[in-house]
């Protein structure tokens, strides 16, 4: 079976990568001067591992179920908590949270897009200070730091040492959010995922593997539309 894959050269990356998309894609990130057939016999050697990773009937499975419609009596997850989704009325502000998310009923027929600004805005408040903290803690230094929409990833970091983080990730508890951070700046240290690299993710991030196992478990959930 033909393996079918992307490649993404870069003059400034160094060591080629691999990566499984969300959605199944394969992505080889690779040096400007690497060869097709280097590539070919690269990516040919990693077969088995590419196949179990798009195999994977969680991690890569996308059903998308549709966002819940958001009435009274429902719920919204916020770091790795459900809390109730109240239409209130008589209210000339915005959303509030208070424990419970309290939406206008003038912004009800927009409450979707409401509640998910308002997820954008607290992944900038919350997620891109500690990239600043761990950055410090790992002694590397990132050029530029963003909140993104991308649903087929939780992070990355790119040969020009910007780290992008999924807006979704505020739904998920703190320490996922950490960990998604200390991945993506390890990056900055060490390009492939080898034993090195986890040893300094592990270093930093005490609860590594419990993160990664949520994911597994919830990401499906993190990906709906709210």
């Amino acid at each position: 079976m033909e393996l079918v894959y992307t490649i993404k050269r870069s003059p400034r990356r160094k060591q080629l990568t691999i990566t499984v998309e969300r959605d199944r894609t394969v992505v080889v990130h690779a040096p400007e001067s690497t060869s097709e057939e280097k590539i070919r016999a690269i990516v040919e050697s990693k077969r088995q591992w590419i196949y179990d990773k798009t195999t994977h009937t969680q991690k890569y499975e996308l059903s998308h179920p549709p966002g819940k419609e958001l009435v009274n009596g429902e719920s919204a997850l916020y770091l790795g908590r459900q809390y109730p989704i109240e239409i209130i009325q008589n209210s000339s502000g915005n959303i509030r949270f208070e424990q419970r998310f309290l939406i206008p009923a003038r912004l009800s027929g927009e409450r979707k897009q409401v509640l998910r600004n308002w997820y954008i805005e607290r992944a900038k408040e919350k997620i891109l200070p500690r990239s600043l903290k761990f950055a410090k803690d790992l002694g590397v230094e990132f050029a530029n730091a963003k909140i993104v929409d991308n649903r087929f990833r939780w992070g990355s970091c790119t040969p020009k040492d910007n780290v992008n983080f999924n807006w979704r990730l505020i739904k998920a508890p703190m320490y996922v959010v950490d960990y998604v951070i200390i991945h993506e700046l390890a990056h900055l240290l060490e390009g492939n995922h080898t034993p090195r690299f986890w040893n300094i993710v592990r270093a930093q991030s005490s609860k590594m593997d419990k993160a990664k196992q949520w994911l597994l478990e919830h990401g499906q959930i993190l990906e709906e539309d709210i």
